[in-house]
């Protein structure tokens, strides 16, 4: 059947029996399945075949003739069109149910495995929590002129955003104001991302707002001078990055001189840690779920005076530091070299918290890459007459499958290991091999709604030998 012939042909009914890990509705039809956007479980639709395959359609609902009890009315006026949301039409008890349903299912699908038990979803903010985001910039002349906002959905157009509920309010409002600035810019063809990171310090009286503004040609003095302007009626710092994402230049601190850092930071207030970043390192989109989730972390990890604790993709230290205030001696690891740097500075930034000097004697960073990690490296951080007795691991989407082979097949193994992972999948993989082979117990699993209103499935899983 070809796009043409599908695009024509006539609305089919479906029962919805499940969610997907994109958040789209599962049901069957003429012995194929077919994933269902905008679809709940439990629900009867009218729906319009979209895309087909040997295996499987794709298609879209026209009409809820059986609506489940948890859909609700979108906020935002742009839902359907923005791509930045994919489930403002379900209520957010039901989104963390779905991604819990979605986790478990992944491990038993995948990783064969299943959690002894089960931990309480960590829950915060539905609206206002995106703290970083990346804004996509575009003059169409056809819709107006300057577009900033989120791609639509399944598309490389730009949204004609006038708000955004994901965003801070402060940033929403500026959606707007942004469109006229780079309207009125010499450069606007030439300035393709604005780049949002929020900071909140430790001991401050109002969040920091960065925008990293991404030029492709240098401004004008013209260009620069509104720039400044912008940034000092606004109150917010803002960035010039003409290559990659270290070529960033500080332009202005809301309307002052240029100063020579940022005054980005955010603040754990639980362990009394705070860390300065760059707008463009990576922090946790969700500043208020990344509290909980540090606090969860630790008190499944329990670390000990004593202990020795390794902490495997540990960025600038997210949760390095805040161990470090309760054991005297963890090492975090890191691929980038930057930003084990980095994670050095904000180490001495928080001396006067940690339970010992950074160094030799406390908290320690070390660059390595941990997609090729070995077991002559775990032997080398943990010999035999000093263990390692704890581990956490963070890693990214593709998950710690080195990493976790190597402690799967070690003769000197961790007695216990916390797993936050941001893909269900490569969770599962990893699972399956340190209970398969490893000999591990995962002994509990949770999510986090690190991304209300979206499929994303972010959860921490626990793994103790029996």
């Amino acid at each position: 059947m070809n796009r043409k012939a599908i695009g024509a042909a006539e609305p089919i009914v479906l029962d919805i029996e499940s969610v997907d890990l994109e958040g789209h509705g599962v049901a069957h039809h003429d012995g194929k399945v077919v994933f269902v956007r905008g679809a709940l479980p439990g629900e009867q639709v009218l729906a319009r075949r979209v895309r087909s395959k040997p295996r499987f359609e794709v298609a879209e609902t026209v009409e809820v003739l059986r609506p489940s009890p948890g859909r609700v009315v979108p906020r935002c006026p742009h839902f359907g069109v923005c791509g930045g949301c994919a489930a403002q039409h379900v209520d957010v008890g039901y989104q963390v149910a779905f991604k819990q349903r979605a986790l478990e299912d992944t491990l038993a699908h995948i990783g064969r495995v299943r959690p002894a038990g089960i931990l309480p979803p960590i829950e915060g903010p539905a609206w206002g929590y995106r703290y970083r985001a990346r804004l996509t910039v575009r003059h169409v002349e056809k819709k107006g002129g300057v577009l900033v906002g989120f791609h639509e959905r399944a598309s490389r157009y730009v949204a004609d955003m006038r708000e955004c509920h994901v965003l801070p309010a402060r940033i929403s409002a500026l959606l707007l104001p942004l469109r006229a600035l780079v309207a009125g810019l010499s450069i606007r063809d030439r300035m393709p991302q604005i780049e949002v990171a929020i900071g909140e310090p430790l001991h401050g009286d109002r969040p920091v707002v960065a925008l990293v503004f991404r030029v492709l040609e240098p401004p004008s003095d013209a260009d620069r001078e509104q720039l400044c302007a912008f940034a000092a009626s606004h109150e917010l710092e803002l960035w010039l990055q003409p290559k990659g994402p270290d070529s960033i230049v500080l332009l202005a601190a809301g309307g002052t001189a240029a100063a020579p850092r940022s005054g980005l930071a955010y603040g754990l207030p639980e362990f009394g840690v705070e860390i300065p970043f760059a707008p463009t390192e990576f922090t946790q989109v969700n500043a208020a779920i990344n509290a909980q989730l540090l606090s969860r972390a630790l008190g499944l990890l329990d670390p000990q005076p004593a202990d020795r604790i390794v902490d495997f993709f540990c960025g600038l230290g997210n949760f390095t530091l805040p161990i470090a205030t309760r054991t005297r001696r963890v090492l975090g690891i890191e691929g980038s070299a930057a930003l084990v740097a980095r994670a050095r500075g904000a180490a001495l930034h928080n001396r006067a918290v940690l339970a010992a000097e950074p160094g030799e004697a406390g908290v320690q960073f070390r660059a390595a890459n941990l997609f090729e990690f070995t077991a002559e490296d775990w032997q080398a951080l943990s010999p035999s007459a000093d263990p390692v007795g704890k581990v956490l691991i963070d890693p990214p989407r593709d998950g710690a499958v080195a990493v976790a082979r190597v402690l799967a097949e070690a003769a000197s193994q961790p007695s216990r290991i916390v797993y936050v992972s941001c893909n269900p999948a490569t969770l599962a993989r990893d699972s399956a091999i340190l209970t398969a082979v490893g000999g591990y117990r995962l002994s509990k699993a949770g999510v986090l709604n690190m991304f209300p209103h979206t499929a994303h499935v972010e959860s921490i899983a626990v793994f103790d030998k029996p």
